[in-house]
């Protein structure tokens, strides 16, 4: 059974796909142990072309080909590929640490937890070029045995809820029906938490495994919107995990303050990005119909915040917008 797949959408990214290719195989495991699924998302570059001797060489290469449909059903149809015992996912314009996946694969697959956390860097151009001259073997494996739960409370910054420091048991996900809503930015937000609301056993991996590209960018930056609806949508999906039958009183108060998270910073795009108040007022209508129970009361700033989100949320968004123009 191959015990690994590795999924990669690919998307406008001809100046880096290539790095991350390259950074697969040089984990020193064999072709026949893991496969790579590469979905090209109706690229209109180079991205292709630029990997195509990489592709030819290996035989654990599937290429999937769709028209434009985002990260979410990119990443979706690869999961419905995949045929490996875990899957990774990893983002086109980033890289793996190297030689960091044997050790990690062969713990998983003995210990058989339905998520790896491992550990990830920030890294600009320069910095991925050094660190992969370096080319050095990590060091021995540090492992600890964690419930899902447990990671929510202890190692999940709300604000970095990064989907590839993850490896995920395909059965585990098969078998709770995840996957990325469609069609939305910022789907990493209730994929992790549903992943670590329904997880039994977790492997929380102190070592490196990713290193995320920054410098370049983002097709998440700056809200606009598009991107702020978006955004309300997956506060609503995330608010809603917190239904899931049988979670405690203090897990489903920890998944309703990563969600005033959210709202924070969505609130705070909104003055600072969003450029008109028509587009302002539309984001704020929009999470108030996808969101229609929406409460914060965990402290005063919560409670304070929300009463106005609640009762002038119009009012509220513009003077804060007035307010900020002043201090300019």
């Amino acid at each position: 059974m191959t015990q690994l797949s590795i999924i990669i959408p690919v998307y406008q990214v001809e100046n880096y796909i290539r790095a991350c290719l390259e950074s697969i195989y040089r984990q020193g495991m064999t072709d026949d142990s893991f496969e790579v699924i590469i979905v090209n998302d109706g690229t209109k570059d180079r991205s292709m072309e630029v990997v195509q001797d990489i592709i030819k060489a290996h035989n654990n290469i599937i290429v999937i080909n769709q028209e434009n449909q985002g990260l979410s059903m990119a990443r979706n149809n690869g999961m419905a590929k995949a045929q490996g015992e875990y899957i990774l996912l990893v983002d086109s314009d980033d890289l793996l640490a190297d030689k960091c996946l044997p050790a990690l694969i062969a713990e998983a697959c003995q210990k058989k937890p339905d998520l790896v956390v491992a550990d990830f860097k920030k890294m600009n151009d320069k910095e991925i070029e050094e660190i992969i001259l370096k080319n050095t073997l990590p060091a021995s494996l540090h492992a600890e045995e964690k419930s899902g739960w447990a990671l929510l409370q202890e190692d999940l910054d709300p604000r970095q809820c990064y989907v590839w420091r993850t490896i995920y048991r395909r059965e585990f996900l098969v078998s709770n029906n995840i996957r990325f809503v469609p069609g939305i930015y910022y789907e990493d937000i209730p994929f992790t938490h549903e992943c670590l609301l329904k997880a039994k056993r977790c492997l929380r991996v102190h070592n490196l495994l990713y290193i995320y590209r920054i410098g370049h960018a983002s097709i998440t930056t700056a809200i606009n919107l598009k991107s702020g609806k978006d955004l309300a949508t997956t506060i609503a999906k995330t608010w809603a995990l917190r239904n899931i039958d049988g979670l405690s009183a203090e897990i489903t108060q920890r998944v309703s303050d990563n969600v005033f998270a959210a709202f924070s910073v969505l609130l705070y795009a909104i003055v600072h990005d969003v450029k008109t108040a028509a587009d302002r007022k539309e984001i704020l209508m929009h999470l108030k119909r996808v969101a229609p129970d929406l409460s914060f009361s965990n402290g005063m700033k919560q409670k304070f915040v929300f009463c106005l989100y609640r009762f002038i949320p119009i009012i509220f968004i513009e003077t804060r917008v007035l307010l900020t123009k002043i201090k300019k």
